[in-house]
């Protein structure tokens, strides 16, 4: 039978600060923009993966625990660097986490969302499905 794929993944995420948040995923992370909807901005963040971020003021306070965006890069050290060169708020330092096999550290965007960034150790150039 035929085999239906997804060519393309986008994760949207709410903010009350469209101007803070666009400033931190453009400047900070120096996401491309793909599309410019107005309300909703869509990056992009990898191939074939995107991150929406839409204006909405009565985005739901708290809900952005329920929520982690992780971003994978085999340069963890190089973008904790750049993140800290930035002046963007870290609470530690990259690590190794034996558990999922990764090397990672979290930090949080303009609107309280988790961003995680690592890689997966002991895979191709530390990403899932490289091509």
């Amino acid at each position: 039978g035929m085999t239906l794929t997804f060519d393309q993944q986008v994760t949207f995420l709410y903010t009350r600060d469209l101007a803070a948040s666009a400033q931190f995923y453009e400047t900070a992370l120096g996401l491309p923009m793909a599309l410019d909807q107005g309300l909703c901005r869509i990056y992009r963040a990898g191939h074939g993966a995107f991150l929406g971020i839409c204006a909405r003021a009565d985005a739901p306070p708290g809900s952005q625990s329920a929520i982690i965006v992780t971003l994978v890069t085999p340069d963890v050290d190089g973008w904790y660097d750049r993140l800290i060169a930035a002046g963007i708020a870290i609470d530690r330092p990259p690590a190794h986490n034996p558990t999922y096999h990764i090397y990672h550290f979290f930090l949080r965007d303009p609107a309280g969302y988790l961003i995680e960034i690592q890689r997966f150790d002991g895979l191709p150039v530390g990403l899932l499905g490289a091509e």
